[in-house]
């Protein structure tokens, strides 16, 4: 242990975690020490004499988690989900299980809680300001939804339920990622790849090297929807990447079971009717019959605009002289045709002006620049845990602000999707500046060639760096309340106001430039990506819909509701999404949901029964684009407003109450049926 770097904090900039000396057997001793450090100072404040005060209990509390437990803990959990191999694996699902009983020790303990609910009886005689009241809102609640409440017997059967949901957990998501390796297409003749574009091409061949194999690799996306069918003219290799895409999962079946069913126990414990309805009471929609009934009349509309759609490209297939109907793997390859038709885009022709480092530098740091004064400095001197894991320092007006750490592309070892987290959590408390990551999986190209990206790739960096910006403009003064600690239904929508800029005429301008010549892409092609973009809303809404309302009908079901695996537990899931879908009106052969139940990662991690969430923030991001086009845009005064009322206060005040602070009104619904064409 002398020599375990997490036992005091990081002497790096930033308290940037040193990754060059961290070591996979430095993390159990790690997790140890730092569960019990906890757990002593939660028994220094059961142990003290003195009568609960918000210092003594709230503060001490929070403050008692700040150490060993979670510097090992950030490391760790951002190590394995970017960067993960056998013995990491095997780390989790040893460490899974103790950290839920762990927590359970300390949510569980009815000395704590006591002093917890003294306060609370009493909070308006304490004298709390806002961020406080906040913070003691969130512990009491926090330890009410983790039982608190419950009799002997209850606790007992609830810390046996979270451990098992965290083992299994643990589980589901390392045969995900084993899954999207297995289910890579291997292709040997160049023929069938006749469609890619020369950069595409080579990264198949780069990827079947990296295995040793011959010909060319088409490795797999996290979605159902994989990006190079929109791409390859030949329909048997369409259909094989598409099979081998939604074919996933089987594996997780009867894990999936398993943890749904637990779910609904711990909800019903925890005196709800299903699991569904105990997440929703702590997000801001509060209820999930509201959630139901929001998806289902969405759900009708998409399907609507998707059956237009659907009509639109078997006319293309007939024109051709098809002799067959449109099918899954048959979608995006005919919708880029009527795209190009009706707009004359073409997603190749738009490429060569999206290269990555262009994308980021001009693109979303020059965004950021213009918002909110923020400048980056690549900081080559600092390591990060992957020699692709880049640093930038970030510059508040010329003032240190916090580091920011991109890791861009997709390799074996690294979970599917994309996604931001903290390194170190911003606490003025304290006195930590904010270090944020994104991750994303944009396919490296062959050696010496340039990143050329997707249309989908300059949407998902400008997406999660709008997480990062939330992170890193984080000013809260306690850890637990301060950068994205937020519902999830709240969560996604600062990410999502942020992909306003990606098509911004000032930004776009700045950052789509030909990455050889340096030209600026033309003004008409630029126009044509605009209109087109707005195409093919049915099937975008139609796919996540599906997802959102199978992740509910998944949990809501009671604990005798949910279906026995028997012999054919892959057999049972597949039954249960389809008459999911088809009560649901919802069930189309040509789209699937975005993710299917095997390898829905969401629903194994903290967005269980809260995929919606998406949609729900879309309501306050579509509302919000709306304000910033009304008030001139791209200014550093709307930047400071949406700074200083919204992404500053993190989850240290009451969410909706910060948008009404921005927005100066709650948010309506009818910009958001206007973007997505639902009205």
């Amino acid at each position: 242990m002398t020599d375990n770097p997490f036992l005091s904090p990081s002497e790096l900039p930033y308290q940037l975690p040193p990754f060059a000396d961290i070591r996979n057997e430095h993390y159990l001793p790690a997790y140890e020490a730092g569960m019990a450090e906890q757990l002593e100072k939660v028994a220094a404040i059961t142990a003290s004499a003195e009568e609960p005060t918000f210092a003594n209990t709230i503060v001490a509390l929070d403050l008692s988690g700040q150490g060993i437990l979670k510097r090992v803990n950030i490391a760790f959990f951002n190590k394995n989900s970017s960067d993960t191999d056998d013995e990491l694996n095997a780390i989790e699902s040893e460490i899974s299980p103790k950290l839920a009983a762990h927590a359970d020790k300390i949510l569980l303990n009815a000395d704590l809680f006591a002093r917890i609910e003294t306060l609370w009886q009493d909070r308006e005689k304490l004298g709390l300001d806002e961020q406080d009241e906040r913070l003691l809102e969130r512990y009491r609640t926090e330890f009410v939804r983790g039982g608190a409440a419950l009799d002997d017997a209850g606790k007992e059967r609830l810390a046996a339920v979270n451990a098992e949901l965290a083992e299994l957990a643990s589980k589901f998501n390392q045969q995900i990622l084993t899954d999207i390796n297995d289910a890579a297409v291997h292709v040997t003749d160049v023929a069938e790849l006749d469609g890619l574009g020369d950069d595409q091409i080579g990264a198949a061949a780069s990827a079947a090297k990296d295995r040793g194999l011959d010909g060319y690799l088409i490795t797999q996306s996290n979605f159902s929807r994989h990006p190079l069918l929109e791409d390859l003219k030949d329909r048997a290799l369409r259909e094989r990447l598409y099979k081998a895409t939604i074919g996933r999962g089987k594996d997780n079946a009867a894990t999936l079971l398993r943890m749904i069913a637990l779910r609904a126990e711990k909800a019903q414990l925890l005196g709800f009717e299903h699991f569904a309805a105990y997440i929703a009471a702590d997000g801001t929609a509060g209820n999930a019959g509201i959630i139901a009934e929001r998806l289902s009349g969405l759900a009708e509309a998409s399907v609507r605009n998707a059956r237009r759609e659907a009509a639109d490209l078997q006319e293309v297939i007939d024109a051709e002289g098809g002799d067959f109907p449109l099918a899954a793997w048959d979608w995006s390859f005919y919708s880029k045709q009527v795209r190009q038709a009706r707009y004359g885009f073409d997603a190749e022709e738009f490429k060569p002006y999206l290269e990555l480092d262009r994308v980021l530098v001009d693109g979303v740091f020059y965004a950021a620049e213009k918002e909110f004064g923020l400048t980056f400095e690549e900081r080559k001197d600092l390591v990060g845990y992957h020699p692709e894991a880049r640093v930038w320092e970030v510059f508040d007006s010329g003032k240190p602000l916090g580091l920011f750490v991109g890791d861009f592309f997709t390799r074996d070892s690294k979970k599917g999707g994309a996604w931001m987290n903290a390194l170190v959590v911003q606490s003025d408390l304290i006195g930590d500046k904010p270090v944020v990551v994104n991750n994303l999986n944009i396919v490296k190209p062959s050696e010496g060639q340039p990143a050329l990206i997707s249309v989908d790739n300059v949407t998902t960096l400008f997406h999660e760096f709008g997480h990062a910006l939330h992170g890193l403009l984080s000013a809260c003064r306690y850890p637990k309340t301060s950068m994205t600690s937020t519902p999830r239904d709240f969560v996604e929508y600062p990410s999502q106001v942020n992909e306003m800029w990606e098509d911004w005429p000032e930004v776009v301008a700045n950052y789509a430039r030909h990455h050889v010549t340096g030209e600026a892409a033309p003004a008409e092609l630029i126009a044509q990506w605009k209109a087109a973009g707005k195409f093919g809303e049915g099937f975008a809404s139609t796919e996540y819909l599906a997802a959102a309302i199978l992740d509910q009908a998944w949990h809501r079901l009671s604990p005798e509701d949910v279906p026995d695996g028997g012999d054919d537990p892959y057999a049972v899931v597949e039954a249960f999404e389809r008459k999911a879908l088809e009560d649901a009106g919802i069930y189309l052969p040509e789209i699937a949901p975005r993710y299917r139940s095997g390898y829905f990662a969401h629903i194994s991690i903290g967005y269980a029964a809260g995929y919606y969430s998406y949609i729900w923030s879309e309501i306050l991001d579509a509302d919000t684009v709306e304000w910033f086009k009304e008030n001139g845009g791209l200014t550093r005064a709307n930047g400071d407003h949406f700074r200083e009322t919204l992404l500053s206060k993190g989850g240290s005040i009451d969410p909706m109450e910060s948008f009404r602070r921005f927005r100066g009104r709650d948010a309506e619904i009818d910009p958001l049926l206007e973007r997505r064409g639902l009205k």
